[in-house]
């Protein structure tokens, strides 16, 4: 009876907390069905919800062109991500079951890009899109190619792969598989979880990126989502915060629909140990 009332404890301690953490989305999504007077008003309507939810999402895209550059931000997104998916499962096969001079030296020195912030790169990358062009006649280069290789994700790879047993590696050896065959017909079929988890975790960091697309795109039909949120702040004008939040909510709604969708792979994907 005391494990049954503990648990009930702990599971209305857990609502409660959810519920606290929750507040700032339940009213960014009040302030979204509000118009910009009812979201000024003193004191803040918190209930009921207004009437203008429908009219900001139609300002967003018949305004603020948020059409384009959620199209914009999936491609860069999608691109991004399978590419890294793609190129760090490679690195993961190399660094497990390849031998080759300089092999530790090379891991070690990938794994210290991790402690590189990526704001370093920045500036030489800036300059180099500039020499080369792309932030003005190739965005979508300047905006994705910088960003296809990932030392987090051929780490990953790379010890869920030490955790296959080496006799998958010889077998296949033996039947005369090549490395590219192996990989695709024996270590993909059994990493569909850490390859879900590592796309989603790749696909909300190239969603939100904000700073890059800022410094290299030129052309406002080519920029990223977040820098459209950030265009509906007016500059010396009242802010239309129901317009904003809006914009807020819009951006966060396929991260969001992803996560859901991939939450198993997301959880056993971490879980080097154990895939199923």
């Amino acid at each position: 009876m005391a494990t049954h009332k503990t648990r009930w404890g702990i599971h209305i301690g857990l609502i409660v907390v959810c519920f606290v953490l929750a507040i700032p989305a339940l009213y960014a999504l009040q302030l979204a069905t509000l118009t910009l007077e009812g979201a000024l008003a003193t004191p803040p309507q918190l209930f009921p919800p207004g009437d203008d939810l429908l009219a900001n999402f139609s300002d967003l895209f018949t305004r603020e062109n948020f059409g384009a550059l959620m199209l914009n931000t999936t491609i860069v997104a999608l691109v991004v991500t399978i590419g890294k998916t793609i190129l760090a499962l490679l690195a993961g096969l190399a660094f497990v079951y390849f031998r080759f001079p300089g092999k530790a030296v090379l891991f070690f020195a990938v794994l210290f890009t991790l402690l590189l912030p990526t704001e370093i790169i920045l500036l030489p990358l800036f300059r180099m899109m500039g020499e080369l062009g792309w932030g003005e006649n190739y965005p979508m280069l300047a905006l994705t190619l910088p960003f296809l290789a990932t030392a987090a994700g051929m780490f990953l790879f790379r010890q869920h792969f030490q955790n296959i047993p080496r006799e998958l590696a010889e077998a296949a050896q033996i039947d005369g598989a090549t490395p590219l065959r192996f990989l695709v017909d024996v270590l993909v079929p059994m990493s569909w979880n850490v390859i879900g988890a590592h796309a989603l975790v790749q696909f909300i960091a190239a969603w939100n990126q904000y700073l890059w697309p800022r410094l290299v795109v030129t052309d406002a039909a080519q920029q990223m989502i977040q820098v459209g949120v950030r265009g509906t702040i007016s500059a010396g004008l009242q802010t239309d915060f129901g317009l904003l939040m809006a914009a807020g909510i819009m951006a966060s709604l396929p991260p969001l629909i992803l996560f859901v969708a991939l939450h198993k792979q997301f959880m056993n994907g971490f879980a080097l140990t154990t895939d199923k």
